[in-house]
C-alpha cells in the first residue's frame, strides 16, 4: 500500500494535476516526521532502502492492534527494483534482547499512541534483527486502505485461485467469489486477501501462505491498474484513503524522494518472496532454507550494486 500510495502521488505529478496543497497535506498527514532533515546522501534517489510494512485489521468491532500482514521491503535506486518478503502474521519470532511471540503481536506490544516514534524505532529493532538487516522506516497502513484505492482505480483484475465462501454476522463478512479470472471491487479484493476458511466446509480452506501470495497478486494488480488509469477523476477520495489510512516515519524529503525515483516502476521489477513453513501450534515455525533465501535477497537488493528482480526470478 506504501508503494501504492507513492504511485498515486506520482501519477499526480506526471499527469500535470494542480493539487499541490493537497498533495502537501496529505503527506503531512500520514508521516510522524514531516519536516524532519534528510541528507542528500541518505535519499531514497541514492541509497538503498529498507522499509518494514505492517497492515492492521481496525475494523470497529473486531479490530485490534495485530498485524495480520506484515512485510519487507527494500528497494534498490541503481537497479530501479524491489525485493519484497511476506511474514505469515503466525510467525514464531525469537530475536535477542525481546521475548519470543507471534510476528503479528510485537506492535501491539510495543504501541505507544502518544510516541508512534518509539513504537517504530522497537519495531525496526525486532524485524532488523530478524533478517539480519538495517531497517529504515516502518510504515503502518488499515486494510480500509484496500478498500477505498481499489475502488478510486476503478476495481482490478485478478485470478482467484479457488472458491471462498465464508460469513460472519458479528462483524459483517461475508465472503462469496468463485475460482477464475474476474474483476474485483474494493470489498471483494479485501475478501480474497483476507478468506481463511469456509463455515462449513463449503469451500477449501487457506493458510497463511496461500493469503500472502494474494496480497501480492492484489498489490501487483493495483500497481498495473495505475499505470493504465489515464483520468484520476477519483483523485481527491484517494488523497483521503492514503491520508487517512497511511501512518509512517517517513520524512517528507524522502517521500519526495521515493516518488521521483521509483516513479513508473512496474510489477515485474519488484520481487515478491513469501516465506515458508510449517503450522504447529499455535506458531508458524519458518524453513530454514525459505528464511535464508530471503535474508540474503534482502541483503542483496540493499548493496550499492543491488540485483536485477527479474533475473533473480529465475
Amino acid at each position: 500500500m506504501l508503494f501504492i500510495a507513492l504511485l498515486i502521488l506520482a501519477a499526480a505529478v506526471a499527469y500535470g494535476i494542480q493539487l499541490q496543497k493537497s498533495i502537501d497535506d496529505t503527506i503531512d498527514q500520514i508521516t510522524a516526521g514531516a519536516d524532519e532533515h534528510v541528507p542528500e546522501e541518505q535519499l531514497a534517489k541514492k541509497k538503498p532502502l529498507a522499509i518494514l510494512l505492517l497492515g492492521l485489521d481496525s475494523r470497529p468491532v473486531v479490530g485490534g492492534l495485530n498485524t495480520d500482514v506484515i512485510m519487507v521491503a527494500a528497494l534498490n535506486p541503481e537497479q530501479k527494483s524491489a525485493v519484497v518478503v511476506s511474514v505469515p502474521r503466525d510467525t514464531y519470532v525469537k530475536v535477542e534482547g525481546w521475548r519470543a511471540r507471534k510476528a503479528n503481536s510485537f506492535y501491539a506490544n510495543v504501541y505507544d499512541r502518544d510516541n508512534l516514534r518509539d513504537t517504530y524505532a522497537q519495531m525496526k529493532e525486532v524485524f532488523g534483527k530478524f533478517f539480519g538487516i538495517p531497517i529504515d522506516y516502518v510504515t503502518v497502513v488499515n486494510f480500509n486502505t484496500l478498500v477505498d484505492l481499489v475502488d478510486a482505480v476503478g476495481g482490478i483484475h485478478v485470478e482467484v485461485d479457488q472458491d471462498m465462501r465464508y460469513v460472519d454476522p458479528t462483524d459483517g463478512t461475508d465472503i462469496n467469489l468463485r475460482a477464475g479470472p474476474q474483476d474485483l471491487d474494493g470489498k471483494k479484493a479485501l475478501d480474497f486477501v483476507r478468506y481463511r476458511h469456509s463455515n462449513h466446509g463449503e469451500t477449501p480452506e487457506s493458510s497463511d501462505f496461500d493469503r500472502n501470495r494474494r496480497q501480492q497478486v492484489v498489490v501487483g494488480a493495483i500497481v498495473d491498474r495505475l499505470k493504465s488509469f489515464n483520468t484520476l477523476v477519483n483523485f481527491n477520495p484517494i488523497l483521503d484513503a492514503i491520508g487517512n489510512n497511511i501512518h509512517t516515519d517517513l520524512p517528507k524529503a524522502q517521500i519526495r524522494s521515493l516518488i521521483q525515483t521509483y516513479l513508473g516502476i512496474s510489477s515485474e521489477r519488484i520481487r515478491f518472496i513469501a516465506l515458508e513453513g510449517s503450522w504447529r501450534s499455535p506458531y508458524v515455525y519458518l524453513d530454514e532454507a525459505s528464511l535464508a533465501q530471503a535474508k540474503h535477497a534482502l541483503s542483496e537488493q540493499l548493496s550499492d550494486g543491488g540485483s536485477d528482480a527479474e533475473a533473480s526470478r529465475q
